[in-house]
């Protein structure tokens, strides 16, 4: 049983060109949101389970390199044209070459994907539900009845989702919703910029199904609100090397810290160390367990007093660290007594 159960309906073979001495140096990795997460999980010491699709030649490879990486890999097999990109970025910049999302699930491939994912979550009991390569892969209405029937079963469920998919997990209920600000301002979540819309949209998504709900903000800090309010927390700024999979990153580190006991507001801290050192590498959802536990030191965590409706979000503490979290989430004031 691993630690951490991760649906993935359809990875990415990724071939990336690049430049080594003047000849091309040629990258062949499995990609995709999911694979992303699994990769950080497993550096943070995480056991995970992928469940997936695996279709035609490419799914042949993609089980390879999965299980190359330590994953224990549970994977639906079929017939078709998989996902798959190949890059160019012997310039500096990245060049598609080529692109493709890959087919739909049959309904046959769908049901089973959605068997093994049933069976392989609750046996974890932690479960981080990904998004598709391409829009159309499977029904956004998937998300809202896993996330439903794994709940019932005990477990916890983690999505980092945005548009109709993120919507259907609401629905189903979740227990930590990851989403960026400019997600929430493309679905039409989030159409005025001010800290109090942004808390706004935050409470009404933790009212629509989300027990703990995390905003990243790209450069700025990060927003979680959970059911003792509100927190900012702040990652250590670093030089940026490729942006593209900090966000899997902090979802990856935020399910490591669950899967270790902690609650949302530690395993956040973990999260955004993990997210911090991933913009410094060019392998997305990379980063040695060290220097991300070095990282958590310089992460500052603010207890925010939300009065929107008179203008007034502010900061009310100072730079915690992650072994005073757990004060934060604890409601009882300071001279109550404690029980034996």
């Amino acid at each position: 049983m691993s630690d951490v159960t991760i649906f993935a309906p359809s990875p990415t073979l990724t071939v990336t060109v690049e430049e080594h001495d003047g000849e091309p140096d040629i990258h062949l990795h499995a990609g995709g949101q999911g694979v992303w997460q699994a990769r950080m999980l497993v550096g943070l010491g995480a056991s995970v389970t992928m469940c997936c699709t695996l279709t035609g030649e490419i799914g042949r490879m993609l089980r390879h390199l999965l299980e190359d990486e330590g994953l224990t890999v549970v994977g639906v097999e079929r017939p078709g044209k998989a996902s798959a990109y190949v890059h160019d970025r012997r310039g500096g910049e990245r060049r598609i070459v080529a692109e493709s999302e890959g087919e739909p699930l049959a309904r046959h491939d769908l049901d089973e994907l959605y068997g093994v994912a049933l069976r392989d979550g609750l046996q974890s009991g932690l479960v981080i539900l990904s998004g598709p390569a391409g829009g159309e892969t499977l029904p956004a209405d998937t998300y809202r009845r896993l996330a439903a029937d794994l709940r019932r079963g005990g477990a916890k469920v983690v999505v980092d989702l945005a548009g109709k998919r993120l919507v259907a997990a609401l629905e189903g209920g979740v227990d930590v919703l990851k989403v960026s600000e400019e997600e929430l301002v493309a679905d039409g979540l989030l159409v005025d910029g001010s800290p109090a819309a942004l808390l706004a949209t935050m409470r009404d998504l933790h009212r629509r199904g989300a027990a703990a709900v995390i905003v990243s903000r790209g450069s700025k800090p990060l927003l979680l609100l959970d059911s003792d309010g509100f927190v900012e927390v702040e990652s250590p700024r670093m030089e940026v090397a490729d942006m593209r999979g900090a966000g899997d990153s902090l979802t990856a580190g935020v399910a490591a810290g669950l899967a270790r006991g902690e609650s949302v507001r530690e395993a956040v801290v973990t999260g955004a160390a993990a997210g911090a050192l991933n913009v410094t590498r060019h392998g997305l959802g990379t980063g040695d367990p060290e220097t991300i536990e070095q990282l958590r030191e310089s992460v500052t965590v603010r207890e925010l007093v939300d009065n929107s409706a008179a203008g007034v979000t502010q900061p009310v503490t100072g730079h915690v660290s992650p072994d005073g979290l757990a004060a934060l989430a604890d409601p009882r004031p300071p001279d109550a007594e404690v029980p034996r």
